[in-house]
């Protein structure tokens, strides 16, 4: 039964989450504004994006092991402030030279925190016994919404680049001081591991359909999230608070799918859900790539958000009921994480810049598709079922 301990551990991760949304949205969203600031090529672009992931899997990577000997709540009072650090600095940053570095920066933090808030939300899931994964992620949607939302607002109103970075991830920054303390320590995420008991050893077989369902899915988030302003500049014409919309109805649309997640994993399993919003994010793709004006493609926007939005909580929680060890196997998910954002933001930047911007989204739509076919890897196991604890 949670304790009002458990409570407290799982609305600070919340906070985590919504922080991480909330910083992600702020500069993604903004990329548009950055290749206008320095005057980059569409090539030059897809460097600085490819960047990011790459450097995020090393941070994903140092933040396992880190994890598994000091705990991912003083990996996450580390990195998430470097995260926020980053995005502030890029909207005050006036040297390509620094955009480099702060890209950098940024990616190695963000990959940490990926890792080590999902290593807390596993650690929440297993004392409530139930499936509250979803959730998290719906909160971080939340806080990506917001960001989105703002960067919108403040083009509408003409505010200058560096205050529509800083304000935003302002808030993010005091949010993170308040609650990162009240995270599960490492003792208390040991605890909970005792509750799914298996072989320290983690071998990869079980968790291969999570690592290529988690890279497949990226495939088609690093095509929104790197390439939804330029898709809908250059595609669509369109200007001004248009240029963040379809990102923010995206993660709107993840919201409103994420809510309801956990239930509808309960009562139908991991598997057909997972399923069903593969074939939902296909269909959304496929839209962006034929959509005849706004509507539709912010429609088609929507559906890949409502597709894609349990497939990345539901790989982390088939890693995290591996039991001990499971940083290691959450670390080894979230690193397709960006091997996924990697090729999708090449094979994206490289269509784009050579075809076009509806064409780049092709690949996503047979990668997003492919998951249809790995859902099955997401189901317990009948012993790991059997074993995790009762509400």
């Amino acid at each position: 039964m949670p304790t009002p301990r458990d409570t407290q551990a799982r609305v600070a991760t919340w906070a985590v989450f919504f922080v991480q949304g909330l910083c992600f949205a702020t500069l993604l969203t903004h990329v548009i504004d950055l290749q206008h600031k320095f005057g980059l090529s569409d090539g030059d672009l897809t460097l600085v994006l490819l960047l990011v992931p790459v450097i995020a899997g090393v941070g994903s990577a140092v933040a396992g092991l880190l994890a598994g000997r000091y705990g991912s709540r003083l990996v996450l009072r580390i990195s998430q402030v470097g995260v926020c650090a980053a995005v502030i600095l890029s909207g005050w940053n006036g040297q390509l030279a620094g955009l480099y570095v702060i890209s950098a920066v940024f990616g190695l933090f963000v990959g940490a925190v990926d890792a080590a808030m999902n290593m807390q939300a596993v650690a929440v899931e297993r004392r409530y016994g139930m499936s509250v994964l979803t959730g998290f992620h719906a909160v971080w949607s939340v806080g990506s919404m917001l960001g989105a939302g703002f960067n919108s607002a403040f083009s509408a109103l003409g505010m200058d680049l560096a205050w529509s970075f800083s304000i935003p991830v302002m808030i993010g920054v005091v949010i993170s001081v308040i609650m990162l303390p009240r995270l599960y320590s490492r003792e208390e995420e040991r605890a909970t591991e005792q509750a799914v008991q298996t072989t320290a050893r983690v071998p990869w077989r079980p968790i291969i359909p999570l690592c290529l369902a988690m890279a497949f899915l990226y495939v088609g988030d690093a095509a929104v999230s790197n390439y939804s302003t330029v898709y809908m500049e250059k595609a669509l014409l369109a200007t001004g608070w248009l240029l963040p919309f379809a990102y923010l109805v995206y993660q709107a649309a993840m919201l409103i799918a994420r809510v309801p997640g956990d239930f509808a994993v309960r009562r139908y399993g991991p598997a057909p859900v997972v399923r069903v919003g593969a074939v939902i994010a296909a269909v959304g793709t496929l839209g962006i790539v034929v959509a005849p004006g706004v509507l539709v493609a912010v429609i088609s926007f929507g559906l890949v958000g409502i597709g894609l939005s349990v497939i990345a909580p539901q790989s982390f929680s088939a890693a995290g009921r591996l039991g001990t060890g499971a940083e290691t196997a959450i670390a080894r998910v979230n690193m397709f994480n960006y091997i996924g954002f990697l090729v999708g933001a090449a094979v994206v930047g490289t269509l784009n810049d050579t075809v076009g911007p509806r064409e780049a989204f092709i690949p996503a739509v047979v990668m997003v598709a492919l998951i249809v076919f790995l859902a099955k890897g997401f189901e317990p196991k009948a012993e790991l079922a059997a074993q995790s604890p009762q509400r």
